[in-house]
């Protein structure tokens, strides 16, 4: 089947009474793919992955005020290149690391559209390591191991089409470099 291409439009989308961030379950059953879980989008919206069922998917821990920011042209980029053929990116903005993320919804937004034309959904600021991490975090992480926690900003997960976790990326592999792209054609 075939799903419809999805175009993210800033404040619009949702899934009504469904508690964001907290793992969808059935029965009390424990999550198991990506499509349990629900963010904030940044505008303040509930952002349930399951939105992308049937998507490629790459989750980022972001940052404005990191040696890693310029990522975000990367991620606009690959965004940009994929998102016609099924492929979303989420960013996830994170204060975890080295406090490079202070501002509020608002700053970050405002920082991400001026200085990058950021257009993929971001989500309102999230723990992503240790108890209180947002639950697809401590999912991830103990989906892959805590080899593939993050250990800083820009930390990448790919899912794929299935909503299974597909590969996990350290900060240093670049969001346009070939690595990733590979990673990323070979589930579409």
């Amino acid at each position: 089947m075939i799903l419809p291409r999805r175009t993210f439009i800033a404040g619009i989308g949702g899934l009504a009474g469904v508690p964001v961030g907290i793992p969808m379950t059935v029965a009390g059953a424990a999550a198991t793919t990506a499509y349990d879980f629900s963010f904030t989008s940044i505008d303040g919206h509930p952002l349930p992955l399951s939105d992308y069922r049937g998507e490629v998917m790459l989750v980022v821990n972001t940052a404005s005020f990191c040696g890693f920011t310029g990522q975000y042209a990367g991620l606009q980029s690959i965004w940009e290149r994929y998102r016609d053929r099924g492929f979303v990116l989420i960013g996830v903005p994170s204060n975890d690391f080295g406090a490079q993320e202070p501002g509020s919804s608002a700053e970050i937004k405002g920082f991400c559209e001026t200085h990058f034309q950021i257009g993929f959904p971001l989500t309102e600021k999230q723990r992503v390591r240790g108890d209180q991490a947002h639950p697809f975090y401590r999912w991830a992480s103990e989906s892959l191991g805590a080899g593939a926690a993050p250990k800083w900003n820009f930390h990448k997960y790919l899912v794929d089409r299935n909503g299974e976790l597909a590969h996990s990326f350290n900060t240093l592999v670049a969001p346009d470099g070939r690595k990733l792209a590979s990673a990323i054609e070979e589930l579409l």
